[in-house]
């Protein structure tokens, strides 16, 4: 068993939202992501409820993906004094709402547009309850991601860098740019740091970090011996995320929504152009079904979970 520090609340969330992290104290209250959009209402609540009266001051986005910040523009309109702070890479991409730099079209999500105040930059640090968070880059899964590590209490907000059976979707990977080797570094990275606690963008919380390495470090080695390992699992929680979302939805109207679907045309292109799209697309539906993850009737393909 572990204790998370005093004023740490570590909210653990379906997969369809990232999880959250509120820190505080008398004077501050820091939100670490925000969810999916539509949760935005459970995720406020969440807050509400363990702030009581007082005001939430500061969100803080360890990426951009559309899991871990939909939630922003509702809590903005909720609180408007708060500051909302995000990685460097993407600040013009925000300020311009460019919704296919920041991966929302590609992946076929949606992400309601937010404003930002300031930026994460590598190497700062913010204090609060006495205990010093310091920001690090974490590039791989996202290539302007960060993670965030509590230097007095060794615990360590690791986002989507490592899981503890894994890590995310490592995204440039689909866009044709090499990154597992910048996995790698972030997981030398997390090593490096020998955090207490990890408190995850996914699953639960978990303080056996070694293994969690160790078992990181097995999937990248798959990932990079055979890439079209990566592309099948990134196809398939591209699916999955919004399935999700969909609940249940017409096979063909999910299809359509695949077919304009950049980042699953360039799965299909770049690993599997041998069959039609329409082919592929069902076969990775069949693997979701096979894995209890849906189920497809005659029209329809429902979420199981």
């Amino acid at each position: 068993m572990f204790t998370l520090p005093s004023g740490v609340i570590f909210f653990e969330r379906g997969w369809l939202s990232s999880n959250n992290v509120l820190i505080q104290d008398d004077e501050q209250a820091v939100l670490v992501d925000t969810g999916y959009w539509t949760h935005a209402d459970q995720t406020a609540a969440l807050v509400a409820t363990a702030l009581k009266e007082r005001p939430l001051t500061a969100i803080m986005n360890t990426h951009l993906h559309s899991d871990h910040c939909g939630g922003n523009a509702h809590l903005q309109a909720l609180y408007p004094a708060l500051t909302t702070h995000i990685p460097p890479g993407h600040a013009s991409f925000v300020d311009q709402w460019d919704a296919n730099a920041l991966t929302y079209e590609p992946t076929g999500q949606h992400c309601p547009r937010f404003t930002k105040s300031d930026v994460l930059r590598p190497g700062e640090s913010f204090t609060v309850a006495g205990s010093t968070w310091r920001i690090h880059a974490a590039l791989g899964h996202d290539p302007h991601s960060i993670i965030i590590f509590n230097e007095t209490e060794g615990v360590l907000i690791s986002a989507d860098a490592l899981w503890e059976n894994g890590f995310g979707v490592v995204f440039p990977e689909i866009e044709g740019f090499a990154a597992f080797e910048e996995v790698e570094s972030t997981l030398a990275v997390i090593e490096r740091l020998k955090p207490r606690v990890v408190l995850p963008g996914h699953g639960s919380a978990f303080d056996d970090v070694n293994g969690a390495l160790q078992r990181a470090r097995s999937r990248l080695a798959q990932f990079k011996g055979t890439p079209d390992k990566h592309a099948n699992y990134a196809a398939k929680v591209l699916l999955k995320f919004k399935l999700l979302e969909f609940q249940k939805i017409k096979l063909l109207d999910y299809l359509a929504w695949g077919q304009t679907t950049r980042y699953l045309q360039l799965l299909h292109t770049t690993y599997s152009q041998d069959i039609s799209f329409e082919a592929w697309f069902f076969d990775l539906c069949e693997g979701l079904e096979k894995s209890s993850a849906c189920l497809i009737s005659d029209k329809y393909i429902n979420n199981l979970n």
